[in-house]
């Protein structure tokens, strides 16, 4: 098991600038989340330099990357950047690593290799290069490593994957200190800790040991249809990105949400959001609702065997007002059930 006592909580913030996020963070910690995590989506918000705002404005509170990949950012500066944030933090940072998004590369014009061989070999380098060795002759590390490549400062950091696919779960199973599976459905929690737990047992690894997050869409407003419109505007963003296996897995039309990315990528991002809203399944990806609506589904979830909830995009209509219920009706709840 992790060293934790009983589920863990935590909060991914992001969309605003490194002072709103920066709050959120705070606000977060105050309320008594255990880790608050924020993105850094290529053309997004200033996710790097908004990461080193929020763990020099809190104490307590782990502040992690969900996620920086090692395509836009080599590993050699990933693992420069989480060993400087590991000093600044005196231990608090966990560095969330993905595959990135190839719709977001294509329009950098970034050609990238195959997802998991590229996360793959960056967890290792990154591994190695924060321990203070070089990743030369490393098996699964890559070709080309010079016996001199180490970083100065080295220090170990806990790496996240995030992931959706079977194959990029298993691959946290086998190499990763946490998980941060993006859970779309929530549901699909159980089918990504069996997945995660598969490839720890490959590894010889002990699955218990790993975190493991339920990352969930979450969007909460006691006004129900504010919350779905605020929901459907982020499952439309985000629909190209998705994995499609996943989608099919869970009774989901993989075809829909290549529609509704092609009406995004055409800048129709209002008639995008609609067709998420008259769609009979796609709000089915997150949790929405106001406070009672959020406490049922996450009790099924840990009632179900998920230790850790992470709740995240787009949180609520008014993101200060979501953390606001959180804090006050949802985290008290959840705990006071979870240490029962």
């Amino acid at each position: 098991m992790t060293e934790h006592e009983g589920p863990i909580f935590s909060v991914r913030v992001g969309g605003g600038g490194i002072a709103e996020i920066t709050e959120h963070a705070v606000r977060a910690e105050a309320m008594g989340f255990d880790q608050v995590w924020t993105g850094n989506d290529l053309f997004g918000g200033p996710g790097i330099a908004t990461l080193a705002a929020m763990l020099g404005a809190t104490n307590r509170i782990k502040v992690g990357s969900a996620v920086l990949d090692p395509v836009s950012i080599h590993p050699v500066q990933l693992a420069q950047l989480a060993s400087g944030y590991q000093e600044l933090s005196g231990g608090r940072f966990i560095l969330g690593l993905g595959a990135g998004s190839d719709v977001f590369f294509r329009r950098a014009g970034i050609v990238a290799p195959r997802p998991v061989p590229r996360t793959r070999t960056a967890i290792v380098a990154i591994r190695a290069l924060t321990e203070g060795h070089s990743p030369a002759g490393l098996p699964g590390a890559g070709e080309g490593w010079h016996e001199q490549a180490r970083i100065e400062s080295p220090r170990p950091v806990p790496i996240y994957i995030g992931a959706m696919g079977p194959k990029m779960l298993e691959l946290a199973g086998r190499h990763a200190d946490g998980a941060l599976p993006l859970c779309l459905p929530p549901g699909q929690v159980l089918d990504a800790m069996e997945q995660i737990g598969r490839g720890a047992q490959a590894q010889g690894r002990d699955v218990a040991a790993l975190d493991i997050a339920a990352c969930v869409w979450c969007s909460l407003d006691e006004d129900r249809e504010q919350a779905r419109h605020a929901l459907a505007r982020f499952i439309a963003r985000y629909s190209g990105s998705l994995s499609a296996d996943a989608l099919a897995a869970h009774g989901l039309d993989p075809e829909e949400f290549a529609r509704t990315q092609a009406l995004v990528d055409d800048g129709r991002l209002d008639e995008a959001t609609g067709a998420v809203l008259s769609s009979s399944s796609m709000l089915s990806l997150g949790i929405v609702g106001g406070a009672r609506d959020v406490l049922e589904q996450c009790e099924a979830l840990l009632a179900a065997g998920a230790r850790h909830i992470s709740f995240g995009p787009p949180l609520g209509p008014d993101l200060t007002h979501a953390m606001r219920i959180f804090g006050e009706s949802v985290l008290p709840t959840l705990r006071a059930r979870g240490a029962g």
